[in-house]
């Protein structure tokens, strides 16, 4: 939008095997293995992704979510939301180009959710990968598992969604595509969007601050989704819910977990949404459809477990 920023970037996720965990998102996932660094950490991209990466893995000894990054359209766009953000009264810092490898310089900063969040300009351009960029095929040969075309987004819980909304919207340039309001009227959930996405990133309120409740990747079609689906049982990897259709957003889905205890999401369709639309609201009182829109009833795990 109008702020510069063009769409979700890339994301840390701490695990606590990494071997097990490489395994998980390569295999099982299907998102391309591009690098690892000095410090361990593994860089991973979906397949249709042109920069060199999107997902960072580092081992910790405990699961999560470190930062979520966003890409910014040019520096001059980077120095003026910065200066923006610092307006708000955001705990900002700046991190050097190369601390991640193939990164330019980053600007992190705070939101009241309890989640780190940065901005970059500059990453090295790879391409999608297993395609050229000229006269492309339909599809790259030598996918594995989900074949997860990128990263699409993060589903956050915490505290004060109105100054969570308000920096996004008003500071960054997000707009309210969808959300969950309570008896008093009063939004407890919000889905935040750059584009004509479904959403970009997803916030909760309610007392989890600094949760992490799931990264999400694109999946191309239903059936690659139902596919998805088989390969969960045949690798016995821990299944939360689906495959099924969301109320919000109306894409499909399917949740599971890495082995480290992190829920990830695999998503095929889902509305477009532009910013001149009014947000689509659900009352709370109808959650269990809004979230699952077959069953209509919410699992207990859905709603606690989160890292």
């Amino acid at each position: 939008m109008k702020k510069g920023i063009l769409r979700p970037g890339h994301v840390q996720i701490r695990v606590l095997d990494m071997e097990a965990s490489v395994k998980h998102y390569v295999e099982l996932v299907g998102l391309i293995l591009t690098h690892r660094d000095s410090q361990g950490r593994v860089y991973l991209k979906g397949w249709t992704e042109v920069e060199r990466f999107s997902v960072v893995l580092v081992e910790a000894d405990k699961p999560g979510m470190d930062f979520m990054g966003y890409k910014v359209i040019d520096d001059q766009s980077l120095v003026q939301l910065t200066q923006d953000l610092l307006a708000y009264g955001c705990q900002v810092e700046h991190i050097p180009a190369g601390e991640l490898d193939f990164c330019g310089r980053r600007v992190r900063f705070f939101g009241p959710s309890g989640h780190w969040f940065e901005l970059y300009a500059e990453k090295e351009y790879t391409g999608r990968w297993g395609i050229a960029e000229k006269n492309p095929e339909a599809w790259p040969r030598g996918l594995k598992g989900m074949r997860a075309m990128r990263f699409d987004h993060c589903q956050l819980h915490g505290g004060d969604l109105h100054l969570t909304r308000e920096l996004f919207i008003d500071v960054l340039g997000f707009h309210l595509a969808e959300q969950v309001v309570n008896e008093e009227g009063h939004a407890v959930a919000n889905f935040l969007s750059l584009s004509t996405k479904a959403h970009d990133v997803a916030f909760i309120e309610d007392g989890n601050i600094g949760g992490f409740h799931h990264a999400s990747f694109l999946i191309d079609t239903w059936e690659g989704l139902l596919r998805a689906g088989d390969l969960i049982s045949m690798s016995d990897t821990s299944l939360d819910f689906g495959p099924t259709r969301h109320g919000i957003t109306h894409g499909q889905t399917i949740y599971f977990f890495d082995p480290s205890g992190n829920r990830n999401e695999v998503f095929a369709g889902g509305d477009f949404h532009y910013p001149d639309q009014k947000p689509i609201t659900w009352d709370e009182k109808h959650l269990g459809k809004a979230i699952f829109y077959h069953s209509r009833v919410l699992n207990e795990r859905f709603l606690t477990v989160m890292t």
